[in-house]
């Protein structure tokens, strides 16, 4: 099922404002292919459903993860 976030932004000058491309990813390699497209990326990993700022900044770019990478264990 296709969504119009699947989709590649692209501003007026010709640079990615979205990565579709890096769902399913691990976050070190999401990041790496968003800093190579948006090298003054400021890059902010979230956990799904987190509130965000209001305010726009063209040089922020949201991840959201929600898989648990590891067996969570008491110690």
């Amino acid at each position: 099922m296709s969504s119009s976030s699947d989709k590649v932004v692209v501003d007026g000058g010709g640079e990615k404002k979205s990565w579709p491309e890096v769902v399913g990813l691990c976050t070190d390699e999401a990041k790496k292919i968003i800093l190579k497209d948006k090298p003054d990326a400021d890059i902010i990993v979230l956990p799904m459903g987190s509130p965000v700022p209001k305010d726009f900044r063209p040089e922020r770019v949201f991840v959201f993860v929600d898989i648990v990478a590891q067996t969570p264990s008491v110690g």
